[in-house]
């Protein structure tokens, strides 16, 4: 089963061979006496692809079940006689302050080093799902005031103020501060529409009576920080770590947008590992 998912991960039994450390006539053996206890062919081959076919996505989400199972059960086992071990897997916006995550698992990492960590990125609505769906153990999120999470345990952190970040030699730089009034005539750097990080911003200019432009949507904050020092447009982020934005000047703003960071984990019980994770943050379930 590991060496299935490897395939279809990879799109190559090279490669995946590679990943499991294994020679691939050896992989490919194993593959092919799989798909002949099951009696059907899991992978379409060709000299230019690999795919799986409608029997391989059917085999796939059971297989990733049974793998994680598996080592659910070698995990608690260890766990029984002290030690933990397993997989960790948590996730975070880009933007995240309300704790030194790189210190945290520094130090996860040292009380337990046979654990395996993983770190994954993204939007706060797609780390809430992933948590929901069990794909990350828990996961740092930053949203506004109000926002709700469904399906998972959550928890505040830390609530702060956005300012404008803009170049050093915009106009608004020399001001000690703004409100959303005089923002409103400026051009945005912003991330996507209908995002979490996005509608922190638009529900504060909504709620002023105010409309903006948004002219540069953006997926990252280093890019946004990029187009913001070549003077195309403002950027509102976080006070907390506007701070970290060398070149840049953040302004505050009286009336500005308000984020509130939070952690999520789920509502099953949690493997040894998320356990001892949730512990460091003083967290009890």
């Amino acid at each position: 089963m590991r060496y299935v998912l490897a395939v279809a991960e990879t799109a190559s039994f090279t490669r995946a061979a590679e990943r499991c450390h294994v020679v691939q006539s050896a992989l490919s053996h194993q593959v092919a006496r799989l798909e002949k206890e099951l009696g059907a062919r899991l992978f379409e081959r060709t000299s230019r692809r690999v795919r799986l076919t409608a029997a391989g996505e059917a085999f796939l989400p059971a297989a990733r079940q049974a793998l994680d199972a598996a080592e659910r059960a070698r995990a608690e086992v260890a766990a029984a006689t002290g030690e933990v071990r397993g997989r960790l897997t948590v996730g975070a916006i880009p933007t995240v302050t309300a704790v030194d995550l790189p210190a945290v698992l520094r130090d996860y990492r040292r009380r337990y080093p046979q654990v395996r960590i993983s770190l994954r990125a993204g939007s706060s609505e797609q780390l809430v799902e992933r948590v929901r769906e069990g794909q990350l153990d828990a996961a740092f999120i930053g949203v506004q005031p109000g926002f709700r999470t469904q399906g998972v345990h959550d928890r505040e952190l830390a609530h702060g103020q956005h300012v404008a970040v803009v170049a050093p030699d915009h106009p608004l730089a020399a001001h000690r501060q703004v409100d959303l009034r005089l923002l409103a005539d400026q051009a945005f750097v912003d991330f996507a529409e209908g995002s979490a990080a996005r509608a922190q911003s638009d529900r504060a200019f909504a709620a002023a009576g105010l409309r903006r432009e948004v002219a540069f949507e953006v997926s990252g904050v280093e890019l946004m920080s990029r187009m913001v020092r070549q003077g195309l447009g403002v950027a509102l982020l976080p006070a907390s770590f506007a701070t970290e934005l060398h070149g840049l000047r953040s302004v505050p703003i009286t009336d500005g947008p308000v984020r509130v960071e939070r952690l999520v984990w789920s509502r099953a019980t949690p493997p040894p590992a998320a356990s001892a994770f949730l512990a460091l943050l003083d967290i009890a379930d």
